[in-house]
């Protein structure tokens, strides 16, 4: 069974005890936050797990008042393709 749950500087998924997909992020200041990686294994590719952890992070930057500098190329073109990040994007 697939579980969502927030770790030390990441928000995972886990199936089974492993974790299947991982966004990394770490604080930089009290006002902002960076993606540093993205992690989804290949047979979850294409099911858009990444975003969903990506929207966790997002979340949880809302809700401390955060910006976030998405420097992982995966984060950084999801931030371009989808205008509901601008509050929190800090170009």
């Amino acid at each position: 069974m697939r579980q969502i749950r927030e770790e030390d500087h990441a928000v995972v998924m886990v199936d089974d005890g492993q974790v299947v997909a991982e966004v990394g992020y770490k604080s930089i200041d009290d006002h902002s936050l960076v993606i540093d990686h993205t992690f989804v294994s290949e047979q979850l590719r294409g099911q858009k797990i990444g975003k969903e952890l990506i929207d966790r992070v997002v979340d949880m930057a809302r809700n401390q008042h955060k910006k976030v500098i998405p420097a992982c190329s995966y984060a950084l073109a999801l931030f371009k393709r989808h205008q509901e990040y601008s509050d929190v994007w800090q170009q």
